[in-house]
């Protein structure tokens, strides 16, 4: 048996009109219509997700200077963690809720991540303010291993006062193999985190095919919990950022039915978690959540 994940909050908001595709992203949500996050997490859930995340991908205080509302980070990371406690009770489901602790500045940028002094500083403050509200910590969306590293420090450190377990999801390199984003190998990445006690290790918010090669990978190494949450995603361009004018394209090749034979194919490699990431909405979670049944 699988655990099922959700699937890409951000894009699924953008698609209902709650949020905007630069900006503020998945945050303007926070902001205007909480009402549609918890909504999200419902359909989610319907389809069949028994781990939900936290909406804080953006609740970031370099994404909400745009607005000069940076000094509501914690406010509405709260918020992001209050709102999924709600929908996974309220579903009278057996749903965990994992706190997001996502990058601080660029998603895929690994060199734009902020120095270990003030990515902890925030980090600390986001882990401390979901806490109450989630039943793990993932972090995600991990360029490099100083990042992950950063995350995860911080998650350990909330994590304490109720020994949650805390995951790390690293982003790879679209090429299967190629390692992170960063350059550094999966092993290499996988040797830190592991000796700082991370309790599950994944990869998310990339192609499927570099996602199963990592699972082959990560089976090898470890017994505790491994998987991963692609995207749709077509290669990231070099230099990327949520508002500059480089766009990325959803890949059509990846339907319903294709989305479930790669969570297979990871499956037999050694995935105990799968779920999807930007572009994957609750369709795609259905179709899992048949061919994996309970």
């Amino acid at each position: 048996m699988i655990t099922i994940l959700d699937g890409g909050m951000g894009a699924e908001l953008i698609r209902r009109g709650a949020a905007t595709s630069g900006g503020l992203w998945s945050a303007q949500a926070l902001l205007d219509n909480p009402e549609a996050v918890v909504e999200t997490h419902h359909d989610f859930i319907r389809a069949g997700a028994r781990l939900i995340i936290t909406n804080s991908y953006s609740s970031i205080p370099s994404y909400l200077e745009k607005e000069g509302l940076e000094d509501r980070y914690e406010e509405l990371t709260a918020l992001a963690g209050q709102l999924a406690r709600r929908a996974a009770d309220e579903s009278k489901e057996n749903v965990r809720v994992a706190g997001s602790l996502p990058p601080l500045s660029e998603s895929y940028r690994p060199d734009l991540v902020p120095d270990h002094d003030v990515a902890r500083s925030i980090y600390d403050a986001m882990a401390l303010v979901l806490e109450p509200y989630v039943d793990l910590f993932i972090c995600e969306t991990m360029s490099s291993i100083g990042e992950s590293m950063n995350a995860c420090e911080a998650a350990k450190k909330a994590a304490l006062a109720r020994s949650l377990p805390v995951y790390v999801s690293w982003t790879l390199n679209e090429k299967p193999g190629a390692g992170l984003r960063s350059g550094e190998t999966l092993n290499a990445a996988y040797e830190e985190l592991s000796a700082v006690g991370v309790d599950g290790f994944l990869c998310n918010c990339t192609a499927p095919e570099a996602i199963e090669a990592a699972v082959k990978e990560l089976s090898d190494w470890t017994d505790k919990p491994i998987g991963g949450y692609p995207n749709r995603v077509s290669e990231v361009p070099p230099g990327w950022t949520l508002d500059n004018a480089l766009e990325t394209e959803r890949r059509v090749d990846i339907t319903p039915s294709v989305f479930v034979e790669f969570a297979s194919r990871c499956v037999e490699k050694g995935a105990t978690m799968f779920g999807g990431c930007c572009g994957v909405g609750p369709e795609y979670i259905a179709a899992l959540a048949e061919a994996f049944p309970d």
